[in-house]
């Protein structure tokens, strides 16, 4: 497979143009003699490196599970050795591009806390094998044997491909830049102003990042509960299941854009220690759209006990200075929760256990208003909870009363390593 795409990115950059011949009347496509041997003497060798570096690659990667520890050696000439505890893994990912589903092959992918460097990735596998590699590893980070069976799952929700389109589609900014890039399409054929492609193309290639990339990335979405964490499958070209086990998700955030809230429609945001940079932007979906009520119904899985909805939430001060909606927020003794935003409603949730720490901002027009606002932060991620501009007073009760609540809820709750061997 390395050697594959090596030859595929040979053959666009330098082989496709050996095969073209300069003529009186142009560059033409033609299959000479002269053209043919110049074409092979250049293609042989490459093939020889793609394979030799195919090879290579293969050759540094040893892997092997060493009881409750994964061990990944790396490198031919210099070897490295890493040993990961599996009671700290993030993340366990069964990922097939395109290209591999035809070769009945997989990448089972490790994530770990630590950012950038912190994912495994072993390429390739074979289907069946990377499932049970999967399984395996979940039950040893479950702190159980390895050869304990999968678990089974309950589906929770599966989004309808017209739902997801419709979500997709659904959106101001959407719906803005569709009216710009017709309004500059008709400018541009009626008044034959080739300077309107400066606007449309722009748009278009907005469309296709907003509507048509998330639609090939999340098609056939389903969502499942397991006693082995939250079971993801979607993809249209390059299928992924993911699968989260219990007290990995930090943060989460339930979004309602203004039109959806007339559909009763939300999406699941979440934050998870161990995706970093694209990674996480790529897997900080919980759920891409779905009814309110299943959206509430998946925070309460991932946050055991928390009732969302339940939370007396206070509104921010009168003094408050904003554009949008100020934040509501307020707490129980399971979950700190925040509210804000009118065109695109955000309830953003942290368990008390998963809080890393809790501290008290002021900016210069909150100093003057004796306003301040209260984080009580998860690791980096797309989900940020703060109570923004709440009363000075108010804001220090906060901030201890949420330290208090997650320090006893980190004692009660203990490590979630090894959660199927705990009382």
């Amino acid at each position: 497979m390395r050697a594959f795409v090596f030859l595929i990115v040979y053959f666009v950059l330098l082989g496709f143009p050996l095969l073209l011949t300069q003529t009186p009347s142009g560059v033409a496509f033609e299959l000479s003699p002269e053209v043919v041997v110049r074409f092979v003497a250049v293609t042989v060798p490459m093939g020889v490196i793609a394979s030799g570096s195919g090879l290579w690659a293969w050759l540094a990667l040893r892997f092997r599970v060493d009881g409750s520890d994964l061990v990944v050696e790396t490198g031919v000439l210099r070897k490295r050795r890493r040993r990961i505890p599996l009671s700290r893994v993030q993340a366990i990912d069964v990922v097939r591009p395109l290209v591999t589903r035809v070769f009945s092959l997989a990448e089972v992918r490790v994530e770990l806390a630590g950012g950038e460097q912190s994912e495994i990735a072993l390429r390739y596998l074979g289907r069946d094998t990377a499932q049970r590699l999967r399984a395996e590893l979940l039950a040893r980070a479950a702190g159980l044997p390895g050869h304990t069976p999968e678990a089974p799952e309950r589906p929770l929700w599966r989004v309808p491909f017209g739902a997801l389109l419709g979500s997709l589609v659904l959106r101001l900014p959407v719906i803005g830049t569709a009216i710009l890039f017709f309004v500059s399409l008709v400018l541009m054929l009626l008044w034959a102003e080739a300077g309107m492609l400066a606007v449309a193309v722009p748009a278009l290639l907005g469309l296709i990042r907003a509507v048509a990339a998330p639609l090939v990335m999340y098609a056939n979405f389903r969502a499942a509960m397991s006693p082995d964490g939250v079971r993801l499958r979607y993809g249209l070209l390059e299928t992924r299941m993911q699968t989260l086990p219990p007290g990995r998700v930090q943060a989460v955030s339930v979004v309602e854009p203004a039109i959806w809230r007339g559909f009763g429609w939300a999406r699941v945001d979440v934050t998870i220690a161990g995706y970093a940079g694209e990674r996480q932007a790529l897997s900080s979906t919980l759920l891409p759209v779905a009814p309110r009520a299943v959206a509430m119904a998946m925070v309460a899985q991932v946050f055991p006990g928390a009732d969302v909805d339940a939370v007396p939430l206070l509104p921010a001060s009168d003094k408050a200075v904003a554009l949008d909606r100020p934040d509501a927020a307020g707490t129980d003794d399971k979950v700190f929760v925040t509210r804000h935003g009118w065109l695109c409603r955000r309830t953003d949730v942290i368990a008390h256990a998963r809080a890393q720490s809790v501290r008290l901002t002021v900016n210069p027009v909150q100093r003057l208003l004796g306003l301040a606002t209260v984080h009580v932060d998860a690791p980096p991620g797309p989900v940020q909870v703060a109570a923004a501009d709440r009363d000075l007073g108010e804001a220090r009760a906060i901030v201890d009363s949420a330290a208090f609540r997650a320090q006893a809820a980190r004692r009660s709750g203990g490590d979630p390593a090894r959660w199927a061997t705990r009382r």
